[in-house]
């Protein structure tokens, strides 16, 4: 029984640190897909004004 315990508090605690993480991994992905975006439209504006 105290071992089943252990395991449980284990799965608990990981769940509780990995939450943070991956929330961290997609709040990096967010902002990598804004910055390049914004990067991509930048780049489209340019070559547009090149040409006229």
């Amino acid at each position: 029984m105290g071992r089943v315990l252990l395991i449980v508090a284990a799965v608990i605690a990981a769940l509780f640190l990995l939450g943070p993480l991956v929330g961290f991994v997609f709040d990096l992905l967010k902002w990598a897909l804004v910055i390049g975006l914004v990067l991509f439209g930048v780049a489209f504006v340019s070559k547009m004004l090149k040409r006229t």
